[in-house]
């Protein structure tokens, strides 16, 4: 009894500090962005060599996302028990195992049930690293510094799907022992744990003694997010079609009509898309500590919208692909950061990785919309109507969530 009423007044006594050294979130994210860039791409690549059906490496990569659609369930375990900075570290070393274990397993179609279980084990461990860093972030970080730090963050997100898929299939490709690619991952991953050595101490000061209080304080907690006007503003804006990037996975569709080949588009696509798009969250974030979050990633979906829609008017050569594919994603990874600054000021502390996981999980709604709606608008109008609708649909819900936020705004200055 006496233990616990020491640590709680120890955690009190962290609730205001602050950490201003914003790009240790992008080695901290990075664990997150290897696990999925290394299934997606290095053993996606290494088991389409081995000959197995496109179908049946969908499936694997899609086994590495479905968990990232539940974590919200076990977010609450980690928000009220254990030290997050544990919690991280537990996170780094299974994602890294798990990615050891799956370059040094066989690629046939025998592994597929092995490959499964480490899939799903290495998904469910980097959301322990998302969660653990997005309750840093939520505590540590002062409100002038969010747009930055969220940037941070972001790139890191993207980097370290860079790091899982490029030098992860450059490994596998050129190293004769498939394993090494899998241990150099491992080590980067296990690595990162060592950016919570910078960090405060972990808070806990919102847990109770009795667990079950502490479920319900959890509860609360978001309740008394999603009922506030910030909160609430926050989850309708996540579910708008914003700097969604759903022209991202068609480029290689539309490609030919710029003359682009199959090496351009891979580049554009993969290192240099990714780089740009980091480089977008950098830039987005400082962005986001000048002016308000909602109206900022408004902004970014505008101008990923306007790119779309030059990128139409461009004429059709390969340097003009290059150039308004790279600046889309520069525009997206701009609209990344400002999701993220947007949830951070929504949630507060508190329970953080329960409330971030919440909204997280909302604006991927959007994502997965836009991309058929692009895919719609192709089908049926063209290319061009496509790239006309990245601006028009998020310009239209736009300007019908600013009314949303001026009328709402009006009624309680009415009613005060």
């Amino acid at each position: 009894m006496t233990a616990h009423t020491e640590a709680t007044a120890a955690d009190g006594a962290h609730e205001g500090s602050v950490i201003r050294r914003t790009w240790l979130f992008l080695p901290l994210f990075a664990p997150f962005g290897i696990s999925a860039g290394y299934v997606s791409v290095t053993l996606g690549f290494i088991l389409g060599k081995a000959g197995l059906p496109i179908a049946a490496i969908g499936v694997l990569v899609a086994l590495s996302v479905w968990p990232q659609t539940w974590k919200v369930l076990w977010a609450p375990i980690v928000d009220t028990t254990g030290n997050p900075k544990l919690w991280y570290g537990l996170g780094a070393v299974l994602t890294g195992l798990a990615i050891l274990a799956m370059s040094a397993i066989k690629a046939d179609a025998g592994s597929i049930p092995f490959l499964k279980i480490l899939i799903v084990i290495s998904s469910i461990a980097s959301t322990l690293v998302s969660m653990s860093t997005e309750i840093f972030m939520a505590h540590f970080v002062p409100q002038a510094a969010q747009g930055r730090a969220s940037g941070w963050g972001q790139a890191g997100n993207l980097g370290g799907s860079g790091i899982g898929g490029g030098i992860g299939l450059l490994l596998a490709e050129h190293v004769a022992m498939p394993w090494v690619s899998g241990l150099v991952l491992a080590l980067i991953c296990i690595g990162c744990w060592g950016a919570v050595t910078l960090l405060p101490p972990a808070p806990r000061g919102h847990r109770h003694e009795r667990y079950l209080d502490s479920l319900k304080n959890v509860a609360l907690d978001v309740w008394s997010v999603a009922k506030s006007r910030l909160g609430y503003l926050a989850l309708i804006i996540m579910l708008l079609p914003i700097a969604s990037g759903g022209a991202q996975g068609l480029w290689s569709a539309v490609a030919s009509e710029w003359r682009a080949d199959a090496n351009l588009v891979a580049l554009v696509n993969g290192v240099m898309g990714g780089l740009v798009m980091a480089l977008g969250c950098l830039l987005g974030g400082y962005v986001c500590d000048k002016m308000d979050n909602k109206a900022a990633y408004a902004l970014f979906g505008i101008a990923a919208g306007i790119v779309a829609v030059l990128m139409g008017w461009s004429p059709r050569t390969p340097t003009m692909f290059v150039a308004g594919t790279l600046g889309y994603a520069l525009a997206v990874g701009m609209g990344y950061a400002a999701y993220n600054a947007i949830v951070l000021e929504a949630i507060g502390k508190g329970a953080a990785a329960t409330k971030f996981n919440l909204l997280a999980a909302v604006s991927n709604i959007p994502i997965a919309v836009m991309t058929e709606f692009d895919g719609w608008m192709h089908d049926e109008h063209g290319t061009m109507a496509m790239l006309y609708g990245e601006l028009a649909l998020p310009a239209a819900t736009i300007a019908v969530f600013f009314l949303f936020v001026a009328a709402t705004r009006s009624r309680k200055a009415a009613t005060g």
